[in-house]
């Protein structure tokens, strides 16, 4: 598998405490690979560093196959974007003339791009409107077109969807996803907000302390989310009596609700548990959500 960045045993550290810790990571080519990580957990300090904002201590990092203390590094920089916390925007400028100043401090020589940049992003329409009267969404869309210029072919994003509305998450989405169907772009995207996550990304990274806990594609971890019936019931003691019986792993949830991890035969249950009269309120299938798989990785105390 061809890789646009790898990292191996890269650490960062500030003054006593290590915002990186031994932190290996790949990212495929064409992928959507998603940072997935609590905050403070070290993803930006990540980013900042492939961007070349900050260098590591120690370890290493490598761009397109170019490592990181390559002289060729600002090259393979060249050929990607990045929108890392807050953007550059001139709030008194048109969305056209904040990409045409990118064009200049980038080298680009001509304003060609700016019109099919506005069109990407949904922007062509603004006209003479400020940036600054522009909503958040449309603001991070800018944000996006102008790590666009020079047309990079490695995007990094790092929470592009924090506080930002309903319409401005999905509007943002969908730019993403067809970054990536329609010109290959692959996108690393860091973020906290996990849910959003699950629907882009092909591929995920789960950083905990600053470390690496797990590496695995999108099918990967839908194998790995545990499937489990989650039922209700009338007396969970019964419940649990029968499922031991039966030799099948549970978790009690409540007083009334449990979750069961088997592919279990309904009939038989419902019968076992009428039988010492028990009565089933409700039955569902469901799936561990990433939220749930992140914690049950990396634990939820801290969280708390």
């Amino acid at each position: 598998m061809e890789y646009v960045l790898t990292t191996n045993g890269l650490c960062k550290k500030y003054k006593k405490s290590k915002a990186l810790d031994d932190l290996t990571m790949n990212v495929p080519k064409g992928s959507i690979y998603g940072f997935v990580g609590r905050n403070g957990a070290g993803k930006t300090t990540l980013i900042r560093v492939i961007c070349g904002l900050q260098y590591p201590n120690d370890g290493e990092f490598t761009l397109y196959g170019v490592k990181n203390t390559d002289r060729k590094i600002d090259k393979s920089r060249q050929r990607m974007g990045a929108v890392v916390e807050t953007p550059s925007i001139y709030l008194d400028m048109t969305a056209a003339k904040n990409l045409e100043h990118q064009c200049r401090i980038i080298g680009v020589p001509s304003f060609d791009c700016v019109y099919e940049l506005l069109q990407l992003v949904g922007l062509e329409d603004t006209g003479r409107k400020k940036v600054k009267n522009f909503s958040l969404g449309m603001r991070q869309r800018l944000s996006i077109a102008m790590a666009l210029v020079g047309n990079p072919d490695f995007l990094v994003l790092d929470e592009p969807i924090n506080g930002l509305d309903p319409q401005g998450i999905i509007e943002t989405r969908e730019l993403i996803l067809k970054l990536n169907r329609e010109r290959g772009t692959t996108i690393l995207i860091s973020s906290h907000i996990l849910d959003e996550l699950s629907r882009l990304a092909t591929h995920f990274g789960f950083i905990h302390n600053g470390h690496m806990v797990k590496e695995l594609s999108a099918e990967e971890l839908e194998n790995a989310c545990r499937k489990c019936i989650h039922i209700k019931v009338s007396d969970t003691k019964i419940l649990a009596s029968v499922l031991d019986e039966m030799n099948v792993e549970y978790k009690i949830i409540s007083e009334d609700t449990a979750d069961i991890y088997a592919n279990i035969k309904v009939t038989p249950l419902v019968l076992a548990l009428d039988k010492q009269g028990c009565e089933v309120i409700t039955m569902n299938q469901q799936d561990e959500s990433l939220e749930s798989y992140f914690i049950s990785l990396v634990g939820g105390k801290e969280n708390e």
